[in-house]
């Protein structure tokens, strides 16, 4: 039995807010309609659930709101053009015709999520707010972004929903066959209240004979069937699109959460949140002689560890006693980004202006395009490594594509830059820190360099196989040209008239011929000999800066080196 301190049996999460994005690598496509945007795939698909989401910048007053424009006017112009397009009155040029980088669909048919966080605890009902898949131009990269919110929870039950929700997978089982670190149970439920699908955790043999066969981890039942029609690429089939995972089982998560009193959360409890370590563990007895210290006070991790916990993981420039949300604070690991503040601040829990409205548009955005950015990142260095796996340098052909998989991957890698490389996102002092907050976490500008000089290596490379195999080309035209000169001085010789052979015997005139081709052989492999000699002597005849009489000097002076 869990053992609570007194604040903390009676410390509820008045408004508990939970966004997972889950980035994911799309893989090309064989089947005749590969040249699809992916999409419009998904959207063609007979039975697809999903929907274009079509946003709020339609140009109707009516379907813009206040919030959206706060939302708008945080990023600078470059991310504008990236989330939201040019505009109707600036033309349609370019690939994305003036539109938005970022395409939304959306299905409709999940309404609530029901969690066993573990085998003894009692269902958890989550509310879904929307379910989301975000695409991106000229980027083999999807986004699954899922918001649920609920009211009156326990801090200790938010915390393990922010534990366990978003895995992808169990990374591995009890000694009774439960999955670890993950929801026991997880249902997915829709309007009619009906379960639409639900978890496999605790199926421990179906996850190890699919990893021993194909080498790749197995999503969990409820995750594959919410992504459906795409399909996990290990497992092959026809779907219109197939996509791997690009980096831990653990998706990325936001937090929002508003308490009565901030204030009462210990260190302990910040910790837990800031870095998602879940709730405390139940209180064990503890050794003779020793006084029990409630679990609940203990830090998860060692003091040294977390020495410096406020100074890299909070931003409180809100954490004061002013202000229209005061005791507000913000957590942020990369992994996750955590704003907690108080249940009775008006300003903190407005939808339309306040802290809430920034959770979910400004602060939203901010925390996707850093993931974004990371996963596009982590896909190029990944196709450079499929390139050199799959290249047989004895194949023509496979050398042939391993030079178009570069290529390919060098241009998409400039788009990527220009389009959606941003190293400050906001002017605005808030959404500004919080991205840096998000990006020093993620490590995102050491990895771009990495990347940057993985691709720009293996492009240099190719360059400077054209030219190898370029220069050996000139060499043996050089060759050819040789062997054509010797034929073009003896028959010019001979073509100039100044000997009236035509009618002489045929020995003479293949004694003359012969001669012609001595000489014109002698004449060639003296040019060739001298050439270095003949190439100084010509740079200073061309030098307009000396007189004749300099020039021949410093031929002398050369000479005589």
């Amino acid at each position: 039995m869990q053992v609570q301190t007194p604040v903390q049996m009676q410390m509820q999460v008045r408004h508990f807010r939970q966004q997972l994005f889950w980035p994911l690598q799309l893989m090309p496509r064989r089947d005749p309609l590969a040249d699809q945007r992916p999409w419009e795939a998904v959207l063609t698909t007979p039975g697809s659930p999903w929907r274009e989401v079509v946003d709020e910048y339609t140009g109707d007053p009516e379907d813009f709101h206040e919030r959206h424009y706060q939302e708008f006017v945080t990023f600078l112009p470059q991310v504008q053009r990236f989330l939201y397009g040019e505009g109707a009155t600036r033309g349609a040029a370019g690939r994305t015709g003036g539109s938005s980088s970022m395409r939304v669909l959306r299905r409709e048919d999940l309404k609530q999520v029901r969690l066993r966080l573990r085998t003894e605890d009692v269902p958890v009902l989550l509310e879904v707010e929307h379910v989301d898949l975000c695409f991106f131009h000229d980027l083999d990269v999807v986004v699954l972004n899922l918001e649920v919110h609920a009211a009156d929870l326990p801090l200790d039950v938010a915390q393990e929903l922010l534990y366990r929700f978003g895995r992808g997978y169990p990374p591995g089982w009890d000694d009774q066959g439960r999955g670890l670190h993950c929801a026991a149970m997880v249902e997915w439920i829709g309007a009619d209240g009906q379960v639409l699908a639900a978890s496999d955790a605790g199926d421990r043999e179906v996850f190890l004979a699919f990893v021993a066969a194909h080498r790749s981890p197995r999503i969990a039942a409820h995750w594959r069937w919410l992504m459906q029609p795409l399909q996990p690429d290990a497992e092959g089939g026809d779907a219109p699109l197939r996509y791997r995972q690009i980096e831990y089982h653990r998706m990325p998560v936001m937090a929002y959460l508003a308490l009565d009193e901030p204030r009462e959360l210990s260190r302990p409890d910040y910790v837990r949140l800031g870095l998602v370590s879940g709730a405390a563990a139940p209180a064990q007895a503890a050794p003779a002689g020793h006084a029990q210290r409630p679990q609940m006070d203990a830090l998860p991790f060692g003091d040294r560890h977390l020495s410096d916990f406020e100074q890299h993981h909070c931003y409180d420039r809100f954490w004061c006693d002013g202000g229209a949300a005061p005791h507000t604070r913000y957590l942020c690991c990369g992994h996750a980004l955590v704003v907690v503040g108080r249940a009775d601040s008006a300003f903190f829990t407005d939808r339309e202006r306040g802290v809430l409205a920034q959770f979910r548009h400004q602060h939203q955005l901010i925390f996707l395009i850093a993931h974004v950015q990371k996963a596009a990142m982590l896909m190029f260095s990944d196709r450079l490594v499929v390139a050199l796996d799959t290249l047989e340098i004895a194949q023509a052909s496979s050398v042939k594509r391993f030079k178009r998989a570069v290529r390919g991957n060098f241009e998409n890698f400039l788009r990527f830059t220009h389009r959606y490389w941003f190293h400050d996102l906001a002017e605005q002092a808030q959404a500004r820190a919080l991205y840096r907050l998000c990006a020093d976490h993620l490590g995102l500008e050491l990895l771009y360099r990495e990347v940057r000089e993985r691709v720009a290596e293996m492009n240099g490379y190719l360059d400077t196989d054209s030219l190898r195999r370029q220069a050996n080309t000139v060499v043996r035209l050089t060759v050819v040209t040789i062997a054509g000169l010797i034929g073009t001085l003896s028959t010019g010789f001979l073509g100039m008239n100044l000997l009236a052979e035509a009618d002489a015997s045929w020995a003479r005139r293949l004694s003359l011929f012969g001669l012609t081709v001595v000489a014109s052989l002698l004449l060639t492999g003296l040019c060739v000999v001298y050439s270095k000699r003949l190439s100084d002597l010509l740079d200073l005849l061309s030098d307009e800066r000396l007189a004749l009489s300099d020039k021949w000097s410093s031929w002398r002076q050369h000479d005589d080196r």
